[in-house]
């Protein structure tokens, strides 16, 4: 893959490359660019698809050992990531993090043009859900984060709604086995993990920077599980509501991660979204 250096450390991403209109793909902790792949591939190959793998516990190569990785730094490391390759008129998509909508919180969106933002964490659920809550706990006992991690490799844990049960319906054995291997193997990897869990904001920053995030005057997609366990139905809405150029969808048969339940509709949805307002800017 290839990779980038940024103030935090070396980032690896995803580029199918070619000169078309430039999709900027986010995923959730402990993740990484397989999230996306199958959402990527029933794009059309005049997209150029782009997908970091970010510090959130999927990643191969560890972070700075001085990086600052909380919240706001993780936001602007996309924004970062985004200059240095050039990028403009970025279509920017997002599930499970929510860090899409935090590039305009901290006004470094410039280079973004549209953002598709499937479920994910919005206004104050951060850390999302049941899952959110559990990994929090963990980070709280010695050696804890370790431990979530070793009984993922348990199969039976996999399905529990407080790891990925509620997740995802349809997530392969083989890809989760990849988003912890990095985790497990080196402990610097825990470490970035660590950085970005332990320092989520109180509830009244995090919905005083959602308030920030209606200045952005794009368009907007909000593609949403209708039976998400984790990221509220009703934040779908309140976010296509808030957003001046606002549009929302809601996907049947899917939870949180709508790029492994339903990729084709999810792709289907995303392509006539950027044909729409491709022509519409034109």
């Amino acid at each position: 893959m290839p990779e980038v250096d940024l103030s935090a450390g070396t980032i690896e991403y995803q580029d199918t490359g070619g000169g078309g209109p430039v999709v900027v793909f986010l995923h959730g902790l402990l993740m990484d660019e397989t999230l996306w792949a199958e959402v990527v591939a029933e794009l059309p190959s005049d997209y150029r698809c782009i997908v970091p793998v970010l510090p959130l516990g999927g990643h191969r190569r560890p972070m700075r050992p001085d990086a600052e990785l909380h919240l706001e730094a993780m936001a602007r490391l996309v924004a970062e990531f985004i200059e240095r390759l050039g990028l403009r008129d970025v279509t920017l998509v997002g599930n499970d993090w929510g860090g899409a909508q935090l590039l305009t919180t901290f006004d470094c969106d410039d280079r973004v043009g549209r953002m598709v933002i499937t479920s994910s964490e919005a206004f104050d659920n951060y850390p999302p859900g049941l899952p959110g809550r559990v990994i929090k706990m963990a980070m709280k006992v010695p050696g804890g984060l370790y431990g979530a991690m070793l009984s993922l490799k348990m199969r039976p844990m996999r399905r529990l709604p407080f790891t990925f049960g509620w997740m995802t319906k349809r997530l392969p054995d083989s890809i989760l086995d990849g988003w912890i291997r990095p985790g497990l193997a080196n402990r610097a990897i825990r470490r970035d993990v660590r950085k970005y869990a332990d320092t989520v904001p109180p509830k009244a920053v995090l919905l005083e920077w959602a308030e920030r995030q209606a200045r952005f005057a794009g368009p907007v997609l909000v593609a949403w599980a209708a039976e998400d366990k984790v990221m509220p139905p009703e934040h779908g809405r309140r976010l296509a509501a808030m957003f001046p150029k606002g549009r929302l969808i809601e996907i049947a048969d899917s939870y949180t991660l709508i790029p492994i339940d339903q990729p084709a509709v999810l792709a289907g949805h995303i392509r006539a979204f950027l044909q729409e307002t491709s022509a519409t800017a034109a």
